[in-house]
């Protein structure tokens, strides 16, 4: 079974009309033709919140060898290092990325969009020199909020590197049956409320609709992105 989404407009009727087995199998089918396409220079970048983590199970249940890496910051909250440490320990597969080069105190209040270049954008796009990855995976979903409505399922934004966005028709809902499905362990915070997860001084509990609503509040980013999806990385 080979997938291809022609159109924007096919990603939004597909949403709604493939039932939960359906989307589950088509992401198994995307995940399993991409690795027998590039092998070991593919990687799933975990950012170790809900959508990762099914994308990192299905991943394991393609291949076990599948590799990964996580990019984390100064920032996250305790909850979240200690939940990557975890992770971590069961998968020594999953790198850890981080850059600790010396920053403007406040920086993340300042200026978010270099405080997130520098602390995400960077260690990402070294993670895929480092590894030397041609593909690499995400958990990005297009219901997740105002700026995740464009993406494909398959893309080539920088040239020698795809992107593969396996679960990009998922709704939330969706995510929560699949973890309960397969048991698979989630981030303590979500039980606190959050539904989107970030460094500690720039995520917050709402009850927006927008599951990102909380991220960046107070500022031009608020519910946006931290670039690793928006700018190059090779």
């Amino acid at each position: 079974m080979s997938i291809q989404i022609k159109d924007e407009e096919n990603i939004k009727e597909l949403v709604d009309s493939l039932n939960f087995k359906e989307k589950v199998e088509r992401s198994l089918t995307l995940l399993d033709e991409a690795y027998k396409k590039y092998g070991d220079s593919l990687a799933v970048a975990n950012s170790l919140g809900k959508d990762s983590l099914v994308v990192w199970d299905l991943a394991k249940k393609v291949n076990a060898d599948i590799k990964g890496f996580i990019v984390t910051t100064r920032f996250k909250p305790i909850e979240t290092i200690q939940f990557m440490h975890r992770l971590a320990s069961s998968y020594p597969e999953l790198k850890i990325y981080k850059n600790n080069i010396s920053i403007q105190e406040g920086l993340y209040e300042l200026d978010p969009d270099r405080c997130c270049e520098l602390l995400k954008v960077e260690p990402t796009r070294r993670a895929v020199e480092e590894m030397n990855v041609s593909c690499w995976v995400t958990g990005l979903r297009c219901t997740e909020g105002r700026t995740r409505t464009d993406f494909k399922e398959i893309e080539e934004r920088d040239e020698g590197l795809i992107k593969l966005n396996p679960i990009l028709l998922w709704k939330e809902r969706e995510v929560w049956q699949y973890l309960a499905l397969y048991n698979v362990e989630v981030n303590p915070l979500y039980k606190e409320g959050y539904r989107s997860l970030g460094c500690a001084p720039c995520t917050r509990i709402t009850s927006d609709e927008n599951e990102r609503a909380g991220r960046w509040i107070g500022t031009s980013k608020c519910g946006g992105e931290c670039g690793i999806h928006t700018k190059p990385l090779k």
